[in-house]
């Protein structure tokens, strides 16, 4: 199991370290800010599933890394989407980001988040420990009101993550930003978490 048995040492987030954010809530899951030598174990992270849930096509190591910088600079001017690599046993596991700009189909002060998994480290809870980490990082930084998940109906795997993270399924929404290729709005479910109540 990805996530070993919580204890009060374990789930503390962890501090400030050479002034980037290191959050950990259990030992063997941690979410770090991404650097340019990230950049290739991203991409080779990436799979058909990646591309049709997240990414929408694959992406090469020099965009990536352009991306990062994007990040980057979000986090210093805190304004944006801010995104983290997911750390599993050592190893680049995955990706997730929080958006407090994001209004397609959400409140103010909603805050959406988005996450993938690489193949490796798929089906041993990866995806809800990091989004429990995050969340959790949310709720101290006292950003948003709410967090949500926004997935398409047939991503079974994301709408079993936002179960299992206490997210509560509250209405289909047609997409003002995301297309299909004929046109069509993607339709996404809609979960929310009411961080002042977790």
């Amino acid at each position: 199991m990805v996530s070993s048995v919580p204890n009060h040492a374990a789930r503390r987030l962890a501090s400030k370290r050479d002034d980037t954010h290191c959050y950990s809530q259990r030992m063997s899951v941690e979410l770090r800010p991404l650097t340019h030598a990230d950049a290739q174990a991203h991409c080779l992270g990436e799979d058909e599933e990646t591309v049709r849930w997240l990414s929408g096509g694959y992406n090469t190591v020099e965009g990536t890394r352009a991306y990062f910088d994007i990040l980057a600079d979000n986090a210093r001017t805190g304004q944006g989407k801010r995104g983290f690599g997911i750390w599993h046993d050592g190893r680049l596991a995955g990706y997730i980001d929080f958006d407090p700009s994001n209004s397609d189909g959400l409140e103010a002060d909603d805050v959406n988040i988005s996450y993938s998994v690489h193949p490796w480290a798929r089906g041993h809870g990866v995806a809800p420990a990091a989004v429990r980490v995050l969340c959790q990082q949310l709720r101290e930084q006292n950003v948003g009101r709410r967090v949500a998940i926004r997935c398409e109906p047939e991503n079974a795997a994301s709408n079993r993550v936002a179960e299992k993270c206490g997210f509560h399924f509250v209405r289909q929404i047609d997409s003002t930003t995301d297309t299909h290729a004929d046109g069509a709005p993607v339709v996404f479910n809609l979960y929310l978490l009411d961080l002042s109540t977790t």
